[in-house]
């Protein structure tokens, strides 16, 4: 890899987009907002252009839109192959060794704040049926506590 140029911000952008094309999320848009909406989230929180590119990344894995062989093998920083690889859920673990393995990973904590923050917008779990609703907002509750995030701001307050 040390001979091959790192993929653009856009060439990862471009790259999540088509990994995730035809995939909606729970409220029926299409993921790439999301994608979108937690790389912008990364940028406004500070964030660098590996952690950036990790956010464009963060569910391909866990969604089947990308391998892990492909993550191993591209041509990306191990600093973003890092952050990607800890905010990917695994099948089974616990959300506390899920946590502890985002705080164990530079950079990692801010993606995952992101993700959360856009996950738990009220525009995005309005749509939602209330139960659903309800099960998401403790479930990212949880995480932001177990990972050491204020609770989550209400935008209207």
């Amino acid at each position: 890899m040390s001979d091959t140029p790192l993929l653009s911000p856009a060439d990862v952008e471009a790259i999540a987009r088509a990994a995730h094309e035809g995939q909606t999320d729970k409220a029926g848009r299409p993921y790439a907002e999301h994608l979108a909406a937690v790389a912008d989230g990364v940028r406004r929180r500070g964030g660098d252009a590996e952690q950036i590119a990790a956010a464009w990344l963060h569910d391909a894995v866990e969604d089947d839109a990308l391998s892990e062989r492909w993550l191993r093998e591209a041509p990306l920083s191990p600093r973003t192959k890092a952050i990607v690889l800890a905010v990917t859920k695994r099948a089974g673990e616990s959300p506390e060794a899920y946590a502890a393995r985002i705080l164990a990973t530079p950079g990692a904590p801010l993606v995952k704040e992101a993700d959360l923050a856009h996950n738990a917008d009220p525009a995005r779990l309005a749509v939602l049926d209330p139960a659903t609703r309800t099960r998401l907002t403790e479930k990212y509750a949880r995480m932001r506590a177990l990972l050491g995030l204020p609770a989550a701001q209400d935008p209207a307050g």
